[in-house]
């Protein structure tokens, strides 16, 4: 398990410029989400040889791009 001080987090700049709209910020928002994402979206079923496990693709597309609908709508108040 990875401890909480290795987690990298995102600085406020960045996440001041994604609800900017810059490119480059969503693509470090939705990178740093990448994990998280994919776990959300993991299923597992069993078949002859064992269990096994995939990525629900469509459902991961949609997270990412909810993602960035809702950080484009975030307001900073500071």
């Amino acid at each position: 398990m990875t401890k909480y001080s290795e987690i990298k987090l995102l600085t406020f700049d960045v996440i001041l410029a994604a609800t900017q709209g810059d490119t480059n910020a969503l693509h470090k928002v939705v990178e740093h989400y990448e994990g998280y994402i994919a776990k959300l979206c993991m299923h597992s079923y069993r078949g002859k040889n064992g269990d096994y496990y995939y990525v629900d693709e469509e459902m991961r597309n949609r997270l990412k791009v909810r993602l960035v609908e809702r950080t484009l709508k975030f307001k900073l108040d500071f």
